[in-house]
């Protein structure tokens, strides 16, 4: 059975994104930069909601190729391009760069998809994380914490019915006083 791991950066008031969008807060260093490439490069399948495969897709395939691309983004862009990625969106029609797309059931799709064979599947967006998170599929929690505070924007968490109790089995601390914990769900 596959594990699924929903990790992401945050704010310290829990947000992945400031109003309209904005995330010029979370601008990785190098180090966390390498980090989240080596997760890439170690994650079996990526299960993309809509709105971030949109600003993934449309960056990361041919990041390398740009003037003044360093080594480690040449590295993560072929690392994304070479991950197998499952899209799930009701308003696109095609994707590319490894993926294929789901327009039916998530939670049907994601529950098929960690009873498989392989290694850990990353969920990344955070719509599609909270369908999975309220179905209780998510095995295991990423954040990636940055010393700000946004006061609003799009929530890491989504309302639950009921508590997730979890067990903490890592912390890190990169530049910049990001603090990295990481937690798996206690079932």
């Amino acid at each position: 059975m596959r594990k699924l791991i929903f990790g992401m950066s945050l704010s310290l008031d829990g947000y992945i994104a400031a109003p309209g969008d904005d995330l010029g807060w979370s601008v990785p260093s190098d180090e966390l930069f390498q980090w989240w490439s080596d997760r890439v490069g170690a994650t079996d399948l990526a299960l993309y909601g809509r709105k971030l495969w949109e600003g993934m897709s449309s960056h990361w395939p041919t990041a390398d190729q740009k003037p003044g691309a360093t080594p480690a983004e040449i590295e993560y862009a072929r690392r994304w391009r070479d991950m197998p990625k499952v899209v799930f969106s009701s308003t696109i029609t095609t994707v590319d760069w490894n993926a294929r797309l789901v327009t039916g059931d998530a939670v049907a799709e994601i529950t098929r998809l960690k009873a498989e064979d392989g290694g850990p599947m990353d969920i990344v967006g955070a719509t599609l994380a909270a369908t999975a998170m309220r179905a209780g599929l998510i095995d295991e929690y990423l954040l990636v914490t940055h010393p700000v505070l946004l006061g609003s924007g799009a929530p890491f968490f989504t309302t639950l019915d009921s508590w997730v109790n979890l067990n903490l089995v890592e912390t890190r601390m990169f530049p910049g006083g990001v603090l990295l914990t990481r937690y798996e769900t206690r079932r």
